[in-house]
């Protein structure tokens, strides 16, 4: 895997001797529209370590869904390869759960119990009583005990949100792949449910591959961001935020490094001197 650079730490120092979680080796993905192939991203590589918040950040159309739907197994790349502790991806399986933004996904004849059971069943990786104790589990650990025999259409959006979270990580999935999943919330609701996301993973250290287009949120949910360039998506730098949290918002240190991710983001023609004097310690730039 990438050695730290200068100025730049590994994620967890434990993993960084060891083999990655997730690699994803100069992946090209195209689909194809009535008129011709498009090109979603072109060669884009990074590596993602047991327990790390890495998030996949860029304009909209630059792939970010795109990649992760290939993590996922949905879309296979035309040009490069990706594995899970070290196995070809090929195909969906448990050990990679999505988290889209469509609350909706959650069957509405279903209570949140018998949703969050659901995958647990259907993939037969639990009995029925197993599977309700764990649904419950989770349920407590998201902050919905209580609404464990409710049904979908009495939760409100960020409920749902949790519901959906919940669900996801009572398969106990190897890398939880989450799809801008707060982005259809309002404002205050998606900040409370960035706030969870955090001290969720304080509590239970799961793997996570976040795709946003909002810099702050990024900043805020990662500790690892991928940058990638408007279409079609190439990597331009990898930024280390684990400095920053929710309390982090507003603060002066926080917006220049929102600013300077802009800036890496959109100003295509700035010269690597320019980035020298920006003084990048936490940034590795790929040219």
């Amino acid at each position: 895997m990438n050695a730290p650079l200068q100025g730049h730490t590994a994620s967890n120092p434990i993993a960084a001797a060891a083999e990655a979680l997730l690699s994803v080796d100069h992946v090209s993905l195209e689909y194809r529209t009535p008129q011709r192939v498009v090109r979603a991203t072109h060669q884009v590589s990074f590596e993602i370590d047991p327990a790390d918040r890495f998030v996949l950040l860029g304009p909209s159309g630059c792939g970010k869904s795109t990649l992760l739907k290939a993590v996922a197994g949905f879309i296979q790349p035309c040009e490069g390869e990706i594995r899970l502790q070290g196995q070809t991806v090929h195909a969906p399986g448990p050990d990679r759960i999505v988290v889209f933004q469509e609350f909706d996904q959650l069957p509405p004849w279903k209570t949140v119990k018998q949703n969050v059971m659901f995958p647990l069943l259907a993939s037969k990786t639990l009995k029925r009583k197993e599977a309700e104790e764990r649904a419950l589990h989770y349920l407590d650990k998201v902050g919905l005990a209580a609404f464990a025999d409710a049904y979908p259409h009495t939760l409100s959006g960020g409920m749902k949100a949790r519901v959906a979270i919940a669900r996801a990580l009572a398969m106990q999935p190897k890398i939880l792949l989450m799809d801008e999943p707060f982005a259809a919330l309002d404002a205050l609701t998606r900040r409370k449910m960035q706030e969870e996301l955090l001290l969720l993973w304080e509590e239970v250290r799961f793997t996570l591959l976040f795709v946003t287009h909002s810099i702050e949120e990024a900043l805020v949910v990662g500790n690892r961001i991928l940058l990638l360039s408007p279409h079609p998506g190439r990597v331009r730098a990898e930024v280390h935020s684990h400095q920053y949290d929710l309390h982090s918002l507003g603060g002066v240190a926080f917006q220049e490094s929102a600013r300077r991710i802009h800036r890496l983001l959109f100003d295509e023609g700035q010269s690597p001197e320019t980035e020298r004097e920006l003084d990048f310690s936490d940034i590795r730039i790929a040219y």
